[in-house]
């Protein structure tokens, strides 16, 4: 991640939960490696974010520097070997600090979590209840027939993480995923399940470890994945990405006022060039800067076939009533409000 020199940032008196970035800002033309406080590139893609006590962690796929295709699946299934889950940390949206490898591999074969298999799209959420640190993610086997939600938990938001199961949520089969929590401090992990198909909103049990047995399903029959969600103003937005594999497509935004549902669905949020392939990116996690009015959404441009070298693109998302839209913009700043 490469920033102007000399930015100035300002710890605001909100309250401990919130403070306020004057000048930063990020590159987006995808030439630029992001890079952490010790000129590593950062390696946490298809990732979440979380803001916890005065600092933003930074939770990833930590792959393999190999890229392979797995054999005898009929779609182009590049992947590496896993490494866990990573994690970064900032004060400031500007300096990352790598905080190692946070949810481990398992060398027992068997494992959900060995090497071979899949862990995707990692989020962690704090329970208050608990005062546990909870991580659900995409846990599939290497031609990802498995299709199951992983969950894993731990006294730090830096870990240790320790996996505690892999399931199909109230009996279907879980892909890409996203985890949520709402005002109320209930949960939900929403993940593409029935082939695809279908996304499906799962309300978790107090603890967060578990579906409590409720949930809805959306956009049957529309195939989206890679789902981001936030709230603002009492409406719940969800941004997805269709199903190609790989390769890019048109993105899709939908809104409602009730977390579960029933969303309404709209068209393609993003402006600019290439907004019809969503600026050759993927949507990964959403979130609103702490002590402003300005969201984000984080999405990234993979490179299918040397997949540690996909790259990072940050971009603001712009309201207008409750509509919304994704302006390109090659460098995206935070400012104070």
């Amino acid at each position: 991640m490469k920033l102007k020199k000399g930015v100035i940032l300002a710890i605001a008196s909100f309250t401990a939960l919130s403070f306020s970035i004057q000048a930063a800002e990020v590159v987006n033309n995808a030439t630029e490696i992001w890079k952490d406080t010790d000129g590593n590139p950062i390696n946490a893609h298809g990732g979440g974010m979380m803001y916890d006590n005065g600092t933003y962690y930074w939770y990833g796929e930590y792959k393999g520097e190999y890229t392979y295709r797995s054999p005898g699946v009929g779609w182009e299934c590049y992947r590496t070997m896993s490494g866990g889950v990573s994690c970064y940390s900032s004060k400031d949206l500007e300096n990352w600090k790598f905080e190692g490898v946070v949810m481990q591999t398992d060398t027992n074969t068997k494992s959900d979590i060995h090497p071979t298999m899949v862990i995707e799209r990692p989020k962690v959420l704090f329970n208050e209840k608990t005062g546990k640190y909870v991580m659900w993610m995409h846990i599939d086997s290497p031609n990802y027939g498995k299709a199951s939600a992983g969950v894993a938990i731990s006294d730090s938001p830096t870990g240790p993480f320790k996996f505690i199961e892999s399931i199909h949520p109230n009996g279907h089969i879980s892909r890409d995923i996203t985890f949520y929590k709402d005002d109320d401090g209930k949960a939900y992990i929403f993940c593409s399940s029935e082939g695809n198909a279908t996304l499906h909103i799962v309300e978790l049990t107090d603890d967060y470890l578990k579906p409590s047995g409720v949930y809805t399903r959306n956009f049957p029959d529309k195939f989206r994945e890679a789902p981001a969600v936030f709230k603002r103003d009492g409406k719940y937005y969800i941004i997805s990405s269709g199903c190609t594999g790989w390769d890019p497509n048109e993105a899709e935004y939908a809104v409602a006022d009730c977390i579960t549902g029933p969303y309404t669905a709209y068209p393609n949020p993003c402006r600019g060039k290439d907004a019809n392939k969503t600026f050759y990116c993927q949507s990964a996690f959403a979130f609103q800067v702490q002590g402003t009015n300005q969201y984000v959404i984080a999405f990234d441009r993979w490179n299918k076939r040397n997949l540690i070298d996909s790259r990072y693109v940050w971009l603001p998302i712009n309201f207008e009533g409750a509509e919304i839209t994704v302006p390109w913009q090659d460098r995206l700043q935070f400012s104070a409000e």
